[in-house]
């Protein structure tokens, strides 16, 4: 069946190519991962494995995160014990989009790809449109691509930029609301030849792949980049997405585009071309405390067209993770993740409840024990979000009984045919809700689906009456109703 909100798993590549060798025994790298992975993606339902650092590391990036105190700081929280082969660069700071050698190189990427998509599922890659690494293959041919910074401007804030060559400085990569990403170099996209050079480099991932997923995408935005760019770098005349993003689909129409997006920019980049946006909106709602009920609410029946669009998720390796960050709330929110339109996204080790994020410089996990009931929560929810009216049913807020500060969530996914009703009690009491729908005017009772967060739950709790339904929810439950 087609599907509209695809699956995605985010996972990890060095990490989880590590734990495959200590597991196996013998060293795994793309070309040899074992059958049992590729059936785990296939029975979860995954439409889009995500391989998270693939591309050549960064000798500057490693160097720098083994030096950096503040680093050190979180990555001894993870580990209390860590060498420097534990360190490596940032993913996302990359020299070159060649496939990192010591994973097993392009062809073993190509190889892992046929095997997923033989199992009917596309991968996706990183493209880091904003930065690239210090030492990057264009430099010191090509200082034109980068932003320059004056010997005065260094002078006033030395932390702007890195001499390249003597004398000479180019502007580190920065997000405007924090400090500058040190093992990075800011792309200059005033200049006409950083599209071109970019666009290039996009047109080679996209030979390897089915999908990207654009790092920090709004940063290169005409608006923000001029902001925060144009007094060193010069003013930013063409947007760059909508160009590069015709250019990939010309040549792979099918191809999937994902952006990283923050501070409302999600609807500007998917008029320029992305397939899906980051939702951080709907995050933050959702693992505030208490739950913003009403905020999420009203964010989860905006305009279809942006909703259609969006992306979901509970963590991935730049949040918390959910189990520690969400609590006791994280099954209900992981129904309400898998039953709400969109992409959906979930993080390695998420299904299994681990709570402790890894930096992304270090390449050692910590042991952590297996939450199995969450993981077999998590398999019915993906085949739940296969059918067709999670796929393709609209959405509407339902009416409950409660008090608008009762931190209840309900909400109505329906097609022509089916309907699906999605509840869940973020508060720390009990409460018997009830709802009236006009779809159940000719509902028989056995006729209801009934899945819950709770595992003791059955259909006998579920009374419907004069068109009205009443569900008693537990302290932090979620209930779907299908029908």
């Amino acid at each position: 069946m087609h599907t509209m909100f695809p699956l995605v798993y985010e996972i990890n590549t060095r990490i989880w190519l590590k734990k495959l060798s200590k597991e196996h025994n013998r060293p795994v790298t793309l070309g040899n991962i074992p059958n049992e992975e590729f059936a785990f993606f296939s029975t979860s339902g995954f439409d889009l494995v995500w391989l998270m650092g693939v591309w050549q590391p960064s000798l500057y990036s490693k160097a720098i995160a083994t030096a950096h105190p503040g680093l050190r700081t979180s990555i001894l929280e993870h580990i209390p014990l860590v060498t420097p082969d534990d360190i490596v660069s940032s993913p996302y700071s990359i020299p070159s989009y060649t496939v990192n050698e010591a994973l097993g190189g392009k062809e073993e990427l190509l190889l892992f790809r046929e095997k997923l998509n033989r199992n009917g599922i596309k991968l996706m890659l990183d493209f880091v449109p904003n930065h690239l690494a210090l030492d990057n293959e264009y430099l010191p041919e090509h200082p034109e691509f980068f932003i320059p910074v004056s010997i005065e401007e260094q002078r006033h804030d030395p932390g702007t930029g890195f001499e390249y060559i003597k004398g000479e400085y180019l502007a580190h990569g920065k997000d405007p609301y924090f400090a500058p990403w040190t093992d990075t170099l800011q792309l200059n996209y005033a200049r006409p030849e950083t599209h071109l050079m970019m666009t290039e480099n996009l047109l080679r991932i996209s030979s390897l792949c089915d999908a990207v997923r654009c790092d920090v995408a709004m940063l290169v935005l005409k608006s923000v980049f001029n902001t925060t760019w144009s007094n060193l770098g010069g003013a930013m005349t063409k947007e760059f997405w909508a160009d590069a993003i015709k250019a990939v689909k010309h040549r792979h129409p099918r191809f999937l585009f994902l952006a990283e997006s923050y501070w409302n920019k999600e609807w500007e980049l998917q008029q320029q071309g992305f397939d899906f946006t980051y939702d951080k909106p709907f995050y933050d709602y959702l693992c505030s405390a208490p739950v913003n009920v009403e905020k999420l609410s009203g964010h989860m029946t905006a305009d279809w067209d942006y909703q259609k669009h969006l992306c979901r998720f509970l963590e991935n390796h730049d949040e918390p993770r959910a189990a520690e960050e969400i609590g006791i709330n994280n099954k209900a929110a992981g129904m309400v993740l898998l039953t709400a339109p969109g992409m959906h996204l979930v993080h390695q080790d998420q299904m299994e409840g681990f709570r402790q994020k890894i930096p992304v410089q270090l390449i050692r996990q910590a042991p952590e024990p297996s939450d199995s009931e969450l993981a077999a929560l998590y398999k019915k929810l993906f085949l739940l979000q296969k059918n067709r009216v999670f796929q393709e049913g609209n959405i509407e807020r339902l009416d409950l009984n409660v008090s608008s500060n009762s931190h209840c969530l309900g909400f109505h996914r329906f097609t022509k045919k089916e309907h699906a009703f999605v509840l869940a009690n973020f508060s720390p009491t009990g409460i018997a809700i009830e709802f009236r729908h006009p779809s159940l005017e000719h509902i028989e009772i056995d006729k209801l689906n009934i899945l819950s967060t709770d595992t003791n739950k059955n259909r006998a709790d579920v009374h419907y009456e004069d068109h009205i339904i009443r569900v008693p929810l537990s302290p932090h439950e979620g209930v779907v109703i299908t029908f």
